[in-house]
């Protein structure tokens, strides 16, 4: 209500100007933007002002003050609301018994809330999921702190798709305007079927090994054994520190070939321990709120016909630096910390995660 009455001031200084109704609402447009008054009401309140209206409120309104608005009338829209939040205003309005304007202005300015579409998750976690959530990350950061070199013996590692062409990102999208330009458009678009698996394993110095998944080729038990040994093959050439110590520990997800019994046995047999994922959670995957993000980041909205240049272009992993690693694994444990505050739901990442 004040910026309208700010608005229709602002049309009265207009009129004593000498400016237009047109001009009036041009200037309107460019000050107000989104939040203008319309056509209809800019020429009527130049009108009334052309007329001598010195007075920019809204004329009183005849008949009784309304008694809808009351204690007992905000009680009853908070508990019905509480029961059943995807309620419509209209529904809330007929089962208290009250106007619809009045029962819209008790939820947006007295209870203060606002319709939000419903988050995507991987899951909706079950109660024991959550426990074993918060278990592991409890378990996890009790490590980190007893043991200073815990962290940097972490090598974590998992898959992705890889697409010839990736949608935008809206952040990627946006674009800067004026309150009076109009809003950019673009059409809905889907992810091409040219695509590839990439696999990648990375620890708090950086990447250690990748691939691309050849083309027919599922991501199995068998084929996870062979991709182990090439990681340990490449933590031998990359990290020789790791491989003459020994120190180092596995962590990858649930997936099935991940957990299969011969991939146990590979790594019992190399004497390579793991360390526990709970299932349903990719924020606590760093590959799901790190790398994989920063990979394709460079090559979202780009079109490739052939997949074998994706490869080519998704590089520029190798471009990310030490200190982004070792950010990422600092952000890991705050993951654990968030897990565990939520009692083991789903999370909201900071905006600078």
């Amino acid at each position: 209500m004040e910026e309208k009455v700010q608005q229709r001031v602002c049309i009265n200084f207009c009129s004593r100007l000498g400016k237009t109704g047109a001009e009036t609402y041009e200037m309107l447009q460019a000050a107000f933007g989104e939040s203008c008054l319309s056509r209809s009401k800019t020429f009527e309140w130049y009108s009334r002002s052309k007329n001598g209206r010195r007075s920019f409120e809204d004329d009183p309104r005849p008949g009784r003050p309304s008694t809808s608005h009351t204690e007992e009338t905000v009680a009853r829209v908070r508990e019905i609301i509480r029961a059943d939040r995807r309620l419509t205003i209209r529904e809330i309005a007929e089962d208290v018994g009250i106007a619809f304007g009045t029962c819209q202005k008790i939820l947006t300015e007295v209870l203060q809330m606002r319709r939000v579409s419903a988050k995507f998750v991987p899951r909706l976690l079950t109660a024991q999921e959550k426990d074993d959530r918060v278990s592991i990350c409890t378990d996890l950061r009790e490590r980190a702190k007893n043991d200073p070199n815990f962290m940097s013996s972490v090598i974590t590692g998992d898959e992705s798709w890889v697409y010839g062409y990736d949608l935008e990102t809206k952040q990627m999208s946006s674009q800067w305007k004026t309150a009076s330009s109009p809003r950019p458009k673009k059409a809905r678009q889907v992810k091409s079927n040219v695509k590839t698996m990439l696999i990648a394993f990375f620890d708090i110095d950086g990447l250690i090994h990748h691939e691309y998944v050849p083309t027919g080729q599922t991501v199995n038990k068998e084929f996870y054994r062979t991709v182990l040994q090439r990681l340990r093959d490449a933590v031998c050439r990359h990290r020789p520190e790791k491989w003459r110590s020994g120190n180092w520990i596995l962590h990858h997800d649930n997936a099935l070939a991940h957990r299969a019994v011969t991939t146990n046995e590979f790594l019992a047999k190399h004497n390579i321990p793991s360390l526990p994922h709970p299932p349903y959670s990719p924020d606590l995957a760093p590959c799901d709120f790190f790398l994989f993000p920063q990979l394709k980041k460079t090559i979202k909205g780009r079109r490739f016909d052939n997949i074998q240049v994706v490869p080519a272009n998704a590089r520029q992993m190798r471009a990310i630096t030490k200190r982004d690693f070792q950010r990422c694994f600092r952000q890991w444990q705050k993951h654990w910390n968030k897990c565990i505050k939520a009692q083991g739901h789903y999370f909201e990442r900071d905006k600078t995660n």
